[in-house]
Parts: structure tokens; sequence; C-alpha cells
């Protein structure tokens, strides 16, 4: 859940959600309460209309029977049960009623109101509760005053303000989903620089653009500059970098051969003992210098954004050269690889790897060196199978220790698989050994591909 708080676009699309969704609901309740209020007032207003029509229509006649003299201008009152009636009540208990009522009277408790007063009340009616108009009405000529009571069904007026509330609903709900979608194309559309810049950097993290372009929105290109400039800036420490260990390895390898030359010239001179620390050292200060500055190189080369190698490319020049130096034993060399196949490597530390792992088996091989490199779920590997005499499993970790050598009269400094598994690690990959199917060793170099 906290990942997914850490997304803009979450951020964005929940907070328009919740914002549209509240106003939404807020506008709608208003809606209603507004509509409410009106249907009531005017459903008030028509019975206060229909007591004033009833009470211009009453009258008695000789018996004191209160009636109309005709029906009233809303057909409701005349359907039974409709939900529209009215009733009449004379001082002596004559009543007249709506023929709605069929038969049922109307509960007009209580005292009647003053001449000239209406009174609102609601009483259980014989469909349900009812919205009651209660009026006195003296007859022309100073006679009998009547008390009438005209009312309409409340479920009527429900019923209006539940259609209604259904169709305020509907509508609302389709706006919020047009609001709701909007803001999604909305919020799509305002993060695709940064999607834009995002797979820019991709695109400079695989060695496939030097840059990040610079027509970004005013908004993001602040972010486009600093990182241009940041990608700048590592290019050229690395680029001194470089420079300083080629300055570095010069300087030490140049007294150094001052050193090797002079404990050979000790031990021309018959001054074995002396030579022989002499161009011990010499050797163990040319593999460590050897080793660090292999070492440091990759390191730098790791830093860099970009870096990508074809390994093929890296393969097939490693393979030719190891043919001419091997060949004249009978060493034959088969290369098997797919294509195409990038590595997330600078070419020269691939090409060193792959030439410390080939020119290793072409020492050992006794007839046949197998290569073989492939794609294995994001990884590349790299195999180098020799059918020489092998080595102990035991031995197989040995080897990897810098400037370790099983066999002191092969030629080699002892740093090859040392070099090899330390710059595999710098950028992310491993190398170790297993038993060759052929009989002798086989390398494996594992190296991570470009995301």
């Amino acid at each position: 859940m906290g990942r997914f708080w850490k997304s803009f676009r979450a951020r964005l699309i929940i907070g328009s959600v919740v914002w549209i969704c509240g106003g939404v609901a807020l506008s709608g309740l208003a809606l209603s309460e507004l509509f409410r209020a009106h249907v009531t007032e005017q459903f008030d207003g028509e019975l206060h209309g229909h007591a004033a029509e009833l009470a211009a229509l009453v009258d008695v006649d000789a018996k004191g029977r209160p009636f109309l003299h005709r029906r009233l201008s809303d057909p409701r009152f005349l359907p039974s049960r409709s939900g529209f009636y009215w009733q009449i009540d004379a001082s002596d208990g004559q009543a007249a009623a709506s023929p709605s009522l069929s038969g049922a009277a109307l509960p007009l408790d209580g005292p009647p109101p003053d001449p000239g007063v209406e009174r609102h009340s609601f009483i259980d009616g014989p469909t349900g509760q009812l919205r009651l108009v209660q009026r006195t009405v003296r007859l022309a000529g100073g006679g009998e005053t009547l008390r009438i009571g005209i009312g309409a069904d409340e479920r009527l007026l429900q019923n209006v303000l539940a259609d209604f509330n259904r169709t305020l609903v509907l509508s609302l709900g389709v706006i919020a989903l047009g609001l709701i979608g909007a803001a999604f194309l909305q919020v799509w559309f305002g993060l695709r620089p940064l999607a834009k810049v995002r797979a820019n950097l991709v695109d400079v993290r695989q060695g496939r653009a030097a840059r990040l372009p610079s027509d970004a929105p005013d908004e993001v290109m602040p972010l486009v500059r600093d990182m241009n400039a940041l990608i700048d800036a590592n290019h050229e420490m690395i680029r001194r970098a470089r420079t300083q260990a080629g300055n570095l390895a010069h300087g030490l390898k140049t007294p150094l051969a001052i050193l090797v030359d002079e404990g050979e010239r000790l031990r021309a001179a018959g001054d074995g003992s002396a030579a022989n620390v002499i161009l011990a050292q010499c050797e163990r200060m040319r593999r460590q210098i050897d080793y660090q500055i292999a070492r440091a190189r990759a390191a730098a080369s790791r830093s860099a954004p970009g870096a990508v190698a074809d390994v093929v490319a890296a393969l097939e020049p490693v393979i030719s050269a190891m043919t001419r130096l091997y060949g004249r034993r009978g060493v034959a060399f088969a290369l098997s690889t797919e294509r195409p196949l990038v590595a997330a490597v600078e070419a020269q530390d691939l090409g060193e790897m792959v030439a410390n792992l080939v020119d290793n088996a072409g020492k050992w091989a006794n007839s046949r060196v197998e290569v073989a490199a492939a794609s294995d779920a994001g990884k590349i590997r790299i195999t180098v199978d020799d059918d020489g005499p092998g080595l102990p499993p035991e031995a197989w970790e040995v080897v990897f220790n810098i400037g370790q050598r099983l066999d002191e009269q092969a030629p080699g400094s002892g740093l090859g698989l040392s070099i090899v598994r330390d710059l595999a690690i710098l950028y992310g990959g491993r190398a170790w050994l297993e038993q060759a199917p052929i009989g002798g060793v086989r390398a494996i170099l594992e190296l991570p591909q470009p995301q």
C-alpha cells in the first residue's frame, strides 16, 4: 500500500475521484432537498386551491345537508381510494364526502379553525397518511358554518420525490463517471512528459542515446537540464578516472621494468639470491598493478550510464585470435551463439573477460574448446568448455583467488580468473567453474542484459 501511495498518478486520480464523488454527492443532496421543498410547497399550494374551490361550491339544502353546486374541477377526487379526498361536516353532524372516499370518513379531529384561518395537519386516511387542509366556511347571509377538510395522500408526494431522486442519481452518476474519465485523461496527458523522460533515461542507460532530448515542457525542462548536466559530469569523471588509471599504470610499470632489469643484471652477475628476491617481488607488484588497474577501470565503466556490448562482436575476434595462438598444437575452437545478444557491460571489459576465459581453456585443452552464449531469464550466459585434464571440485573456487596458480610451470600470472570474477561482480553478474561435458573444465560467465 505504501508503494501505491508513492505514485503521482495514483494520488492525482484518487484525489480527483474523491473530490468528484464528494462534490456530486453534496450537489445531489442539495438538489434533492431543494426539489423536496419546491414540490411540498407546490403540493400544499394545490391543496389550498382545492380548499378554496370547495369553499366556493359548498352549500346546504333545505334539510341542512351540505352539498356542492358542481363537482370539483380536479377529476382525481372521483376514483375510489385515489389518494385525493374531501369532506364537509355541518354543525349538526351531517356530512358530505368525495366519491373517492367510498363511504369512509376523514377524522377531522379537534376544534374547527376560526373563519378565515387555514390549518394544515397530517392524519391517517384510507390509503395512508394524508396531508390535510381544514377551513371553516360561513355560508352567505350569516347562516350556518361548515367545516371542510381536503387532503392528499402523502405517498403521492413521496412517489414524485422518489422518481426525481432516481433520475437525479442516474444523471449525477453519468456526470460523475464523465468527470472521472476526464480526470483520468487529464492525469494521463499531464504526466506524459514524465513518462517520456523516463523512457529517455532508459535509452541513455541502454546506450541508445547519450543525453536526454531538450524538447520537454517548461515544467520538466529544469529536471532534464539537471539530468543532462549530471550525465555529462559523470562521463567527464569517468574519462578522468580512466586517464589517471592509465597514467598510474604507466608511472608504476616504468620503474618496475627498471627493477626487473636490475634483477636480471644481478642474476647475470652471479648474485642469484638477491636477484630472485627482487624478481619475485617485482612479479608480485606487477600482478597487483594489473589487477587493481583492471578493477579500477571496470568500476569506472560500471558507473557510466548506457554501458552495453555486443556479445557476438566480442567473442568472434577472441576466438579468431585464440585459434591462431593455439591452433598450431591442434586445439580447435567452436563458437555457438544466439543473435542478437547484448550485455550491460563495457565492450572493452567484456572482451577482457571472455579473452581470459578462452585463453585459459586454450592453455589446458587437449584438442577442443567449445564456446557458447545465450540469453537466460534476463541474463547473458557465456560458457567455455575444454577437454583438458580438468580440476578437482575443491579447486573450483581456489583458482579465483588473486594470483593463485595451480601449476607454476604453466605460463600466466594467475590473475585471469580473478579479474573475470571481479569484473563480473562489478557489473552485477557472476563467474564460476563446473565439470565440462567434454571432459575438462566448464567456465561460466553470467552478465546482466540492459533493462
